[in-house]
Order: C-alpha cells, then sequence, then structure tokens
C-alpha cells in the first residue's frame, strides 16, 4: 500500500518536473515537503521525535538518581522502518537526486544531533529537519580528505575563552548551497600533531560570520540533488553548538561518524534497488517495442541474457533491502561490515543493469531523450559516496579477518 501510495505521488508530482529538477532550476526541497504532507510523514516525525524526548527525559532523571533506565518504548507504527525505505525505492526509480537531498537532510544531520547531541540540542535543531521544514547538511569531505576522511582533516576548532573558533573548507556537500543546519566535523586544534587530534562536531546555522555556502557544483549525475562547498573563516560557536557540549567522545568522534556510515549504506542499498526496477522496466518496454531484423530485439538470446541479468540483480537486492526492513522491525541492526557488504553489491549491481541498460537501447540509449542515460549517470556516484567501493572491501575484509 505505501509503494502504490508513493508511486501515485510521483508519477503526479514528480515525473513532471524531472526536467527542471535534472538542470538544476528547481530545487527538490518543496516537493520533498509537500511529499512529507501528503502522508503524514512530518506528523508522524514530530510524534515520534516527540515520545523518543518523553523517554530521553526519563532516563535521563533515572540515571542522575543512580537508577537503571526503564527500558526504550516499542517501536511505533510511525518508525516503520518500510515507510523509510519503501519511499526511497519509489523515488529512486524517476529521481534518484531526491533522495540523496532528503537522506542527508533528515538522515546523516538528523541522526548526528540525535546520536551524540544533548536533549537541548536535539530540541532545537531536529524537529525541523525531520520534517524537511529546514535542509540539513553534514559535512566531513575536504578537497585533501576523500576516503581518507579523518587522517587527511584539515579543518579545525581552536579554543578561546568560552567559545571555539573554527576554519577550514569542505567540499562535494550535499544540500551544502541551500542548508539551514550544518553539522561540521572538524579536529580540534591543541597545538598538538593533527593525526592525536580529537574529532569533533559542532552544529552551524546558515548566516553564521565566516560562514560561505558556494553555489552548486556542475557534476555528472544526481542533478536533482545540490552539492556545494563550505568556507569558514573565524566562525566563532559557544559550547551549546558542540555536539554533546563535550570533548570526551567516545573514540574522538569516529564511532558517531561511523555509525551514521552504516545508516547511509543502508539507504544506498533502497536507492539501487529503485534504479535497478526502473531500468528493468524501461528495458522490458523497449525490447518488445523495438524491431530489427524483422522482429522485436526481445527475440535475440543476446538481450534475454541482459534481461535476466537485471532480474537476478533485482531479486538480489530486493532480498537484502527488504531483509533489512524486517531485521529493524525486530530490534536488530546490520553490522558495520554487513552495511559495506549491502552497499558494495548494491551499487555495483545498480551500476551495471543501468549501463547494460543504455547498451540494449543502443544509440537511443545515449541520448538525454531516453530516461536511462540520467539513470546511468546517477547510479555510478552510489559506487563513490558513502564510502568507495574500494572502502567497501576493505571494511568487509577487516571483519572477516578478525573473526
Amino acid at each position: 500500500m505505501i509503494r502504490d501510495a508513493i508511486r501515485q505521488f510521483v508519477d503526479k508530482e514528480i515525473r513532471p518536473h524531472v526536467e527542471d529538477l535534472e538542470h538544476g532550476d528547481l530545487p527538490p526541497y518543496d516537493i520533498l515537503r509537500k511529499m512529507f504532507a501528503t502522508f503524514g510523514m512530518d506528523a508522524m516525525a514530530r510524534e515520534r521525535f516527540k515520545k523518543q524526548m518523553e523517554y530521553a527525559r526519563v532516563a535521563e532523571e533515572a540515571r542522575a538518581a543512580g537508577l537503571e533506565p526503564p527500558a526504550k518504548p516499542e517501536r511505533e507504527g510511525g518508525a516503520d522502518p518500510s515507510m523509510q525505505l519503501i519511499p526511497i525505492i519509489e523515488l529512486c526509480r524517476v529521481c534518484p537526486g531526491m533522495v540523496t537531498a532528503m537522506g542527508v537532510s533528515m538522515g546523516l544531520t538528523a541522526a548526528s544531533i540525535m546520536s551524540r547531541g544533548t536533549i537541548a540540542q536535539k530540541e532545537r535543531w531536529v524537529p525541523e529537519l525531520l520534517t524537511m521544514e529546514k535542509v540539513g547538511a553534514w559535512a566531513i569531505t575536504e578537497p585533501n580528505s576523500g576516503s581518507d576522511a579523518f587522517g587527511s582533516m584539515l579543518s579545525t576548532a581552536r579554543r578561546d575563552g568560552e567559545e571555539y573558533v573554527l576554519n577550514g573548507s569542505k567540499t562535494f556537500i550535499t544540500n551544502g548551497p541551500y542548508a539551514d543546519t550544518i553539522v561540521f566535523i572538524c579536529k580540534l586544534d591543541e597545538g598538538n600533531p593533527p593525526e592525536e587530534r580529537k574529532i569533533l562536531s559542532f552544529v552551524l546555522d546558515s548566516g553564521m560570520p565566516g560562514l560561505e555556502q558556494s553555489r552548486p557544483l556542475r557534476k555528472m549525475g544526481m542533478h536533482s540533488s545540490p552539492t556545494g562547498q563550505l568556507f569558514l573563516t573565524d566562525v566563532r560557536v559557544g559550547r551549546d553548538r558542540l555536539i554533546g557540549e563535550t570533548e570526551e567522545v567516545p573514540s574522538g568522534g569516529r564511532d558517531g561518524a561511523k555509525d551514521t556510515f552504516s545508516m547511509e549504506r543502508s539507504g544506498v542499498a533502497a536507492m539501487a534497488l529503485g534504479i535497478i526496477e526502473e531500468c528493468l522496466e524501461l528495458s522490458i518496454d523497449y525490447a518488445k517495442e523495438r524491431v530489427q531484423f524483422g522482429q522485436p530485439i526481445a527475440q535475440f538470446q543476446l538481450i534475454q541474457e541482459k534481461l535476466a541479468r537485471m532480474e537476478v540483480a533485482r531479486l538480489n537486492v530486493t532480498n537484502l533491502v527488504f531483509r533489512t526492513i524486517e531485521m529493524a522491525k525486530a530490534g536488530a541492526s546490520l553490522t558495520f561490515a554487513e552495511a559495506s557488504a549491502m552497499k558494495l553489491y548494491s551499487a555495483r549491481a545498480a551500476t551495471e543493469v543501468a549501463l547494460e541498460a543504455v547498451q540494449l537501447f543502443g544509440g537511443n540509449g545515449y541520448m538525454s531523450e531516453y530516461r536511462v542515460e540520467q539513470l546511468a549517470r546517477d547510479a555510478k556516484v552510489l559506487q563513490i559516496y558513502a564510502g568507495t567501493d574500494e572502502l567497501q572491501i576493505i571494511a568487509i575484509a577487516k571483519d572477516l579477518i578478525r573473526r
């Protein structure tokens, strides 16, 4: 039911605007807000957040009194993982970039604050991120630190009395040009060597003195997801903007980023499934209609092989995504290595399927008039962001070796 309802919304509200979204003339945020309002996703998010904060206060009071916090309440219907992943699949059939914009805002940015922030910080910034009323950005990548996000990080926070002074630049930041709320990840500069510095995260608001947000960058695909750069020059912040309001973060803040990466990698698999499903459907229709050598190309064995391999990829990725949904409903979650394996396979499968769809369409597939061209460009970044294929392999192998 969720799938069919989302599909109807996509057909009515998104497909007619794909050209404007793809050419960067239409930022995706108003359409996403309309989707949230249409399905009550904003109201469910507010209600779920309210209950989470009620529990958080009770748990905090219990710990302060030296008591064991009460058990967390059962998952509410509004938190059904189906309602989170199935819309991703359907949106990615048409406009994958919208999912990236949405996921970074209400997923990565909000999750970073929810994971490590104080109750006051959560209440200050999270509700409007969860409803898309405000746009969020999660800023970790720098010009010289791609896969080596922490080791090559140059952005710094320096203590100055009761405040911090932030400096540095970030690039390839999803929602960067339009973000209202930014989680800025940097190193605490205490005069010690960079490799020994703590990793801290701060919450920034657009318009703060010294914070500059670039115009959208031009890129290969995902045009409906605005990507930009951030420049910080002596941005002064109080401790109230330091996530957790403490520098004593487990593993120097790396654990929080790692948890965020796991969530992001699961989302990439759902994105991949949407791309695979759409490419397969388009390819089947085209193969039946396109006539060469006196018969539909669907009659040729090499075309049939392409379609069959696409279907195998669809089945495999579907199983991975719905296994994740079922685990979440049971209160379980993927390990970091499992999330990496899921992301590695799904991203490769989506890219291969999309490129095979272009090949099946022949010259037409190379033309932007046919949607497989867009999907092939969009699919490629799934092998790059949220950790490259190569980093997924390292994460999986390290886990296997440690067993």
